[in-house]
């Protein structure tokens, strides 16, 4: 990878916009481990080509208020915010590379790390805020840690696993963030959130399984295999 113009210029706009937020913005926690956080994903952006694989990077950088907003429960209703707008990044940067770029293993690689570096960051500030178990919050970290151990280890025994969306990745993806979000705008407008809680307790972890499953038939029950996904 190389340094594009593209890619340097979308990076210095999620910058200016990341570090205003950082620190003007007052937000819960440290705002110079945000603003630093901010700068090495702009940092990162400034090698990664395509416009998708630029709307896809969006999550890395919301994981900073992510965090900020899910451990203080008076900022819940900012989250649900947050999460918001990274499903919709979600749903634009598949559309983006199929009609402007060519959609590659670049992109189905980044498409999960950005996705579980963001709700990992969600699910850490929830259970710091006692707003959901701990068993829930390791689902949701597993969900993106174990397929990217997968596809390690199928690097190790020499396969070349191809990185893609797959229906499962993209709908557990979805539930988590509608779920999660849910919850947080239950919290903050004073609601009852247990039933969503529930909810969450019941969906994701069947969620989650489905695609462990989808992907341990992709990875061992055919020759050419999918070891990760974008969600």
């Amino acid at each position: 990878m190389r340094i594009t113009r593209l890619a340097v210029l979308i990076s210095a706009a999620y910058l200016v916009l990341g570090l205003v937020w950082a620190l003007a913005a007052n937000p819960p926690g440290s705002a110079a481990v945000f603003a630093g956080w901010v700068v090495l994903v702009a940092l990162v952006g400034a090698f990664i080509p395509g416009l998708a694989n630029q709307v896809s990077l969006a999550r890395a950088y919301l994981a900073a208020p992510a965090l900020a907003y899910s451990m203080a429960p008076g900022h819940l209703g900012f989250l649900a915010v947050v999460l918001a707008i990274a499903g919709l990044t979600d749903l634009v940067d598949g559309t983006i590379a199929r009609r402007f770029d060519q959609p590659s293993n670049l992109g189905g690689g980044l498409d999960p790390v950005v996705d579980g570096v963001l709700l990992g960051a969600v699910a850490v500030g929830l259970v710091l805020s006692a707003v959901i178990p701990l068993w829930l919050a390791a689902v949701i970290v597993a969900r993106y840690v174990l397929p990217a151990a997968g596809g390690a280890v199928l690097i190790s025994m020499n396969r070349r696993p191809e990185l893609r969306h797959t229906v499962s990745g993209q709908i557990s993806t979805a539930l988590i963030i509608v779920l999660v979000g849910g919850i947080c705008l239950f919290r903050f407008f004073g609601q009852d959130a247990s039933n969503v809680v529930l909810g969450a307790e019941v969906v994701i972890p069947i969620a989650t399984l489905a695609t462990f499953v989808h992907l341990g038939w992709a990875a061992f029950g055919r020759p050419r295999v999918a070891a990760s996904e974008a969600g």
